[in-house]
């Protein structure tokens, strides 16, 4: 693509959010929704081969089928309500469909099965606006309805969300069909909290986007896109691979890193709404997905391959790529736990 056509697409896919985002009129929404998903299709073939461009018609037809969902939502709430604008009196059809179809978009389990093949068959930077910046709309669209929505069917949504993240994920060995199931995890988390407390949600994406955005460029800039290529680097690159290793770790939520901030806010928050089983079924989950993170560090940095003495101190002599940009983020993704006080107050 030129610079004209990319900075097109590209400013498509941001006014599409951005409308999405403070927009409170149905139409509008699904108009910003549309942008976003028509301006993504061409960054998802960024490097045109057989897998990306059947990554990316997946996700139309997956994202296409939502948006008909939405916009059926909003007409049959339009002729209860007789308004276009978002309020709280949302008929229960409509607030039933609009989860159905926002959860297709965010890839909330029993709709996340095309979450990890399509993330798979892209690019990694496409993979990291897809995990990304792609979830800000759907979210900021469930903030808005966060009093309407059933609280049956999004508990178990998430609940399901949480233990396939952490299920789908064991036997994996590309790392972009790990982070894709630890999206998928991380999305159970946001939506558990969000009829509670929705800003606690927003801010558990906020701290989400952080860690994933730091895995991609990690593994982006030193050319890591499986567990084979990880292990490898060991020998040469040990500062590098311990970077990404304690990342993954706040990724998995493992205290005393800033992953296992939000879980900490979440379930506190849970808890003093008088709902013990469901943050305890939550944590216990959880471990599912620090399981495999630790069986990855583990083959990765506790077990040596065969190599003469000379491959061993190969990496004193290789510059590893970590910019100022990137030291900065890891820093913030693995040292915010003790802000969590601080965090507390803005919810």
């Amino acid at each position: 693509m030129n610079l004209l056509t990319s900075a097109t697409i590209y400013l498509t896919l941001f006014s599409g959010t951005m409308i999405t985002l403070f927009s409170s009129h149905w139409l509008l929404i699904w108009i910003g929704l549309e942008m976003s998903l028509l301006a993504i299709i061409p960054i998802l073939m960024s490097k045109p081969n057989p897998r990306s461009i059947e990554a990316a018609s997946k996700y139309f037809l997956i994202q296409a089928t939502a948006s008909m969902i939405f916009m059926m939502a909003a007409i049959i709430n339009f002729y209860s309500t007789g308004q276009w604008s978002i309020s709280n009196a949302i008929n229960h059809l409509s607030s039933f469909m609009l989860t159905l179809a926002l959860s297709m978009k965010m890839g909330l389990a029993p709709f996340h099965l095309w979450v990890p093949e399509v993330t798979q068959g892209i690019p990694l930077m496409s993979g990291l606006i897809l995990l990304t910046w792609q979830k800000i709309a759907p979210i900021s669209v469930m903030f808005q309805i966060a009093p309407s929505i059933n609280y049956t069917l999004i508990m178990t949504m998430a609940l399901m969300s949480i233990l396939l993240g952490g299920w789908g994920g064991l036997n994996q060995t590309q790392l972009r069909k790990i982070l894709a199931y630890s999206s998928i995890a991380h999305m159970g988390w946001m939506m558990a909290i969000i009829p509670f407390n929705p800003t606690l949600s927003i801010l558990n994406l906020l701290i989400y986007i952080m860690l994933t955005t730091n895995m991609f460029m990690l593994f982006f800039y030193n050319k890591k896109t499986s567990t084979l290529s990880l292990s490898n680097s060991w020998n040469k690159s040990p500062l590098l691979v311990s970077i990404i290793l304690i990342v993954l770790m706040s990724l998995g939520g493992l205290p005393p890193l800033t992953g296992f901030s939000p879980k900490w806010m979440i379930i506190k928050e849970l808890v003093s709404n008088n709902n013990t089983i469901l943050p305890t079924s939550m944590a216990i989950l959880a471990l599912l997905n620090l399981y495999f993170y630790m069986r990855l560090i583990y083959s990765t940095s506790l077990t040596l391959f065969p190599s003469s003495n000379n491959i061993k101190i190969k990496w004193k002599f290789e510059n590893t790529k970590i910019s100022p940009l990137m030291t900065t983020i890891t820093i913030i993704s693995t040292m915010l736990l003790p802000l969590t006080p601080t965090l507390s107050i803005l919810y």
